[in-house]
């Protein structure tokens, strides 16, 4: 274990900042990672082949991004969903959130296993990672366009995933500082049984973006912690810490050749001008090789 972990490379491969860089997938068919800038309210596509980065900017704040199976992409904006089409850089609205209220945004989502788009709320911040409590929700979009509203009382709904059986659903509300557990049902897309899996220490930062990996263990983004952890959900346990060269870690997926690369997303937002020197990589993407684990691919959104 520790020769594996010795040859770790921690690379900035995205240097353009983001002011908060989240929601990275990896879209195998050309290379590329996918991305989004929530305050600076953009979509990216970076080709890891040849380096090139294209951007759209969208009509509100963007929280997360995913693919679409019929081309494109599914966006969670402000308190709506919307089809991206990245050729003719247009977007168009699938659903609103009807109920939602106003001092809300989209944050952290995910598409599961039977291709439904999970994603989640927050209070609007008042400044970064500082919100009005409790005022977030899970939602998810289903192939047919409804919503479902799933559970309320969320402080900042973040990282998401499915255990490799698709019958738990895990879930950070980082102000908790846990990563919880749902029962899965994966043929309505409900949850039930919800539990406490693990409890991240304050010292590591807020528990913020997450993914899992190919032996069901989970990789969660700390938040000022400037590190990814490695979790097994199964006994509650710390089994490995990534440290990176920047506080701000937002959220991580696997890609490259075999989904053997985790790409960290990182933010600049909210660093005053002591801080900044300090980080000059703030807000840039980073690529950990040398892990000796795998991810899995992302699922698209089938509607």
């Amino acid at each position: 274990m520790l020769g594996a972990m010795s040859s770790i490379k921690v690379q900035c491969v995205i240097k353009e900042k983001n002011e908060i860089g989240e929601s990275p997938v990896w879209e195998e068919k050309d290379s590329s990672l996918v991305y989004v800038d929530i305050t600076g309210q953009k979509v990216s596509r970076w080709s890891s082949l040849t380096g090139q980065l294209d951007s759209i900017a969208t009509e509100n704040l963007v929280g997360s991004v995913v693919p679409r199976k019929g081309g494109g992409y599914v966006i969670a904006e402000g308190t709506r969903f919307s089809f991206v089409d990245w050729v003719k850089r247009s977007f168009s609205t699938v659903a609103h959130l009807d109920k939602e209220k106003p001092n809300t945004r989209f944050n952290d989502g995910k598409v599961d296993p039977a291709g439904r788009f999970f994603a989640g709320t927050m209070g609007l911040e008042l400044r970064p990672a500082v919100v009005e409590r409790k005022q977030g929700s899970l939602y998810s979009l289903h192939p047919d366009h409804s919503v479902v509203h799933h559970f309320d009382q969320v402080d900042i709904s973040n990282g998401l995933d499915w255990s490799l059986d698709h019958r738990v659903f895990y879930y950070i509300d980082s102000l908790a500082y846990k990563v919880e557990a749902f029962d899965y049902n994966i043929q309505t897309g409900g949850l039930s049984n919800r539990r406490v899996v693990y409890k991240v220490e304050e010292d590591d930062g807020i528990p913020d973006g997450m993914c899992i990996d190919a032996e069901g263990k989970l990789w969660v983004a700390c938040y000022n912690g400037g590190r990814v952890l490695r979790i097994d959900p199964q006994t509650g346990t710390q089994l490995q810490k990534v440290k990176l060269p920047v506080q701000k870690t937002t959220s991580c997926c696997f890609g490259g050749k075999d989904y053997s690369d985790l790409y960290v997303t990182s933010a600049y937002k909210g660093m005053d001008e002591n801080a900044l020197p300090k980080e000059p990589e703030a807000g840039c993407i980073f690529k950990v090789t040398g892990l000796g684990v795998k991810g899995i691919p992302p699922y698209s959104y089938t509607g």
